[in-house]
């Protein structure tokens, strides 16, 4: 099974776990709202639910010894996050935190998670192929940004938002409408957004791609893959 079908899975999630979606708790649950740059959990904070965007971007990151931000994740609307929990994390080790000015979650129990997932196989299996995905995601980014220069980084990269997002075109372009800005994309990467936009520049200059804003078009996809 390759990594879009994987995605499409994961987004799928969100209507079998929030609980607005079952009669039994449709009527009491709310969604919760958090405006930009507002905590949604703090590091070291206990770990008790796992969490579901309706709406907005959620940054998922953590700092180093030295105070450094390492930005792990950067999750938007159908994704979902706090997923350790399941495996028996009692405290977080990273923080989640709004970026947009309207961010809507659908948060969900352990022990509510736990006795659906009792209930339904299903969804067992699409949240633990769902936490090898995120899990195998998180290693390759931290093994390029450790070990490949930041052009590599970034072609990484857009091979994944290909896997993720990529529509191929009549004319055999593929057209990438992703989520991130170039900032966000550099914080994920581990570089800076001058650094990111020169490698984007000169891709854009060999005829690889062109973006704008949130979209990328590959003009000549196999050499991405060499």
């Amino acid at each position: 099974m390759d990594d879009k079908i994987w995605y499409l899975e994961e987004v799928n999630l969100f209507k079998i776990i929030c609980p607005h979606y079952y009669a039994d708790y449709k009527e009491s649950h709310e969604f919760d709202s958090y405006s930009k740059k507002e905590f949604i959990y703090f590091t070291d904070e206990p770990s008790t639910k796992v969490y579901l965007i309706d709406k907005g971007r959620v940054k998922i990151a953590y700092y180093t010894e030295e105070g450094e931000e390492v930005v792990k994740a950067i999750l938007s609307k159908g994704e979902i996050f706090g997923e350790k929990t399941i495996l028996g994390e009692t405290k977080h080790n990273e923080f989640a935190q709004s970026l947009d000015k309207e961010t809507s979650i659908c948060s969900i129990s352990t022990n509510e998670l736990e006795g659906l997932m009792l209930e339904n196989r299903n969804l067992s299996l699409k949240l633990y192929k769902f936490i090898g995905l995120r899990l195998k995601r998180l290693e390759r980014r931290l093994e390029i940004i450790l070990f490949k220069d930041v052009r590599q980084r970034t072609i990484e990269f857009i091979q994944e938002l290909n896997e993720d997002y990529g529509k191929r075109l009549l004319n055999e372009e593929i057209l990438i409408k992703h989520p991130y800005s170039q900032k966000d994309i550099a914080s994920l990467i581990g570089t800076s957004r001058p650094s990111l936009n020169i490698v984007l520049n000169n891709l854009k200059e060999e005829g690889i791609l062109s973006f704008s804003g949130k979209e990328i078009i590959l003009k000549n996809s196999k050499v991405l893959d060499s």
